[in-house]
């Protein structure tokens, strides 16, 4: 479906971990090896957090592999906390405005997985969506009317039970319609502090997701590899599918559950479990 990937540690050019490792995500966009799909070239986007007023955001249509103003961006911006995306469309029309990250204010998503029977739910989905946010939607991808239910339910003020809730309401309007599974779910949000990780499914059976072993860790493990010893105490990676094949560099994120990046890379692991938004209105 698509692969992503997010660093969050000390400020490193975006072109480092996109083109210069040896499985980085330009690399997967053409040789995906955990995917559903080999290649994913149906557009892509970068959202990198810096000096300015919220992230930056640069996507395109182009294959992500053969975008030049990609490569020449990437090798001058650098940033602590980013997160990028390589798209293979399902259902949704290749364009801009369906290519990730989504941002609203200083809030960036990316997801990996589908809302099975989209163009069934969506008018459903649609019209849960706060009324002042709806006209911010710009695409036709089940992703970003994913945001925008997380944020009509609390993303803001909590990250994972806005995405609790967001899903659950999705799984609850599939099984209305007699729509099951009801969606796969690996996500990345983050607000330019924090970083959040999802790993859901209907079925149990999520996309893959990774997050980079701590330091130490990594620099005991592979004295040889001298990228890693450059490393800095709280560097982390959350990956779709790891950049390198090194034993012990990479945790796989178990299903139903999330991870949590916090500044100085503390790594929290909790449970993720949808649930139904509250109010009489809901469905």
């Amino acid at each position: 479906m698509c692969r992503w990937m997010a660093w969050m540690g000390e400020p490193v050019l975006i072109d480092e971990l996109l083109f210069k490792t040896e499985h980085g995500l330009i690399d997967q966009s053409l040789h995906s090896r955990l995917g559903a799909e080999t290649t994913n070239g149906d557009g892509f986007g970068v959202g990198w957090y810096g000096t300015g007023d919220g992230p930056g955001v640069y996507r395109s249509v182009s294959p992500a592999w053969d975008d030049a103003n990609l490569r020449r961006l990437a090798g001058h911006i650098e940033s602590p906390l980013f997160l990028a995306h390589v798209r293979a469309a399902v259902g949704s029309p290749v364009q801009e405005t369906n290519c990730h990250p989504f941002q609203h204010g200083r809030w960036l998503l990316v997801h990996n997985g589908l809302i099975n029977d989209f163009g069934r739910l969506r008018r459903d989905l649609m019209l849960a969506v706060d009324p002042d946010r709806f006209s911010a939607i710009q695409g036709s991808a089940d992703s970003e009317v994913l945001l925008h239910l997380a944020l009509t339910f609390g993303l803001e003020e909590d990250p994972l039970a806005g995405l609790e809730r967001a899903i659950g309401f999705v799984e609850a309007t599939a099984r209305r319609h007699g729509i099951a599974p009801a969606l796969q779910a690996s996500i990345g949000v983050s607000d330019g502090e924090t970083l959040w990780a999802v790993r859901y499914s209907t079925e149990g059976a999520t996309r893959t997701l990774f997050v980079s072993a701590d330091v130490d860790s990594l620099r005991a493990l592979h004295p040889e590899r001298a990228r890693l010893q450059r490393m800095r105490e709280g560097d982390r990676l959350v990956v779709s599918e790891p950049l390198v094949d090194l034993p012990g560099a990479w945790h796989e994120i178990p299903e139903s559950s999330a991870v949590i990046v916090r500044p100085g890379g503390a790594l929290e692991h909790v449970g993720f479990a949808p649930r139904l938004p509250e109010g009489p209105d809901v469905l």
